[in-house]
């Protein structure tokens, strides 16, 4: 595994940055390993539903998990908010960094990752496919 830090400016969308950068990586396949910072708009589809709730305030980023594509992510975040209540769901565009996102990605570059619509969800799930030897 290569890992690589990252640090997202005041404005940045956390998931779009995060797509955008793995699309111009050679390795096919990523994870996120730890991230923090805050947000001011945090854009958050919770389970079952079909569209994300918009969330305002002075966010701070607890943890953020998942797998990096060039085809896409699959984010989910916990944030809590000023009074320190916690929520979090799957991560959608949208999500504004307010101070910074410092992140480090573990990039896998014996593997590809992909994702595919799985007739069985209706969605478009991760495949995984070992990487030809180089």
């Amino acid at each position: 595994m290569k890992v690589v830090p990252l640090r997202l400016q005041p404005g940045a969308d956390l998931r779009r940055v995060m797509e955008a950068w793995i699309a111009e990586k050679e390795e096919q396949a990523g994870c996120v390993i730890s991230a923090v910072g805050s947000l001011s708009v945090a854009q958050l589809r919770f389970a079952g539903a079909t569209e994300a709730t918009v969330i305002r305030g002075d966010l701070e980023i607890l943890s953020l998990a998942g797998t990096l594509s060039p085809d896409g992510a699959h984010l989910h975040i916990a944030i809590a908010d000023s009074s320190g209540a916690v929520i979090g769901g799957h991560l959608c565009a949208g999500s504004l960094v307010r101070t910074t996102a410092e992140m480090v990605i573990g990039l896998l570059p014996d593997w590809r990752f992909s994702r595919e619509l799985d007739l069985a969800t209706g969605h478009a799930e991760l495949q995984i496919k070992a990487q030809p030897e180089r």
